[in-house]
């Protein structure tokens, strides 16, 4: 298997060559991304429609940046921040048209609209109990938790791709998980399913981005 580090000089690589005009190179590094902003994304904006929209705003951004770019760090990181701020604009937007944004570090994924579970999962109890709990999180929570069990990053990993302390992400993770577990208890529609959920909860994680890989 390549090194990480080799694995991103490839996408700066990609990158570069792309700036020069390669529509193969843009192909290949679009087709290295394009699921992981659609999962980032799906489960936090109101339809599919708007995620794939962001998805595009994503890459034209890094399109209009491009020449200004010089190697620095990871790439993913560098794409991912231009998500980020794809999302807070799409928050912004929201905010204009339900109520004011105070501060959108802790915006509730819930209150923002969210299609419901069925309209992209499959009909799996549990897997709509976790998703349902999920966008109950704060934003913060529900992103660090999602790179954990659904991209399989760990913790530095993440500290790096959100540019964050990693022990800011050890506390998220921390937090995060103990109030998902009180949220599947509390959305659950008997104990048992609440256990279960709990108890499978990575089982379920890698059923949802199988479902949205194939979506």
């Amino acid at each position: 298997m390549p090194a990480a580090d080799d694995d991103d000089d490839h996408d700066w690589d990609l990158f570069f060559a792309w700036r020069e005009g390669d529509n193969q190179a843009a192909e290949q590094l679009v087709s290295r991304y394009f699921k992981l902003l659609t999962r980032f994304f799906l489960n936090k904006v109101s339809s599919p429609d708007a995620a794939t929209d962001l998805v595009s705003e994503t890459f034209l951004a890094c399109t209009a940046s491009r020449d200004r770019v010089e190697k620095l760090g990871n790439f993913r990181s560098y794409l991912f921040a231009i998500a980020m701020n794809k999302l807070r604009g799409y928050y912004r937007r929201e905010a204009k048209r339900q109520r004011e944004l105070d501060d959108f570090r802790t915006v509730c994924v819930a209150d923002s609209g969210v299609a419901t579970p069925s309209a992209i999962l499959a009909q799996a109890q549990e897997v709509q109990l976790l998703v349902r709990a999920l966008r109950r999180l704060t934003l913060d929570q529900q992103i660090v938790l999602e790179l954990y069990f659904f991209e399989a990053l760990r913790g530095p990993e993440i500290a790096e791709l959100l540019g964050i302390p990693a022990a800011t992400v050890y506390t998220l993770l921390r937090r995060g998980r103990a109030r998902l577990d009180v949220l599947i208890g509390e959305l659950g529609d008997s104990p048992a399913l609440a256990a279960s959920t709990v108890s499978g909860l990575e089982t379920w994680a890698a059923d949802i981005r199988a479902k949205l890989d194939s979506g």
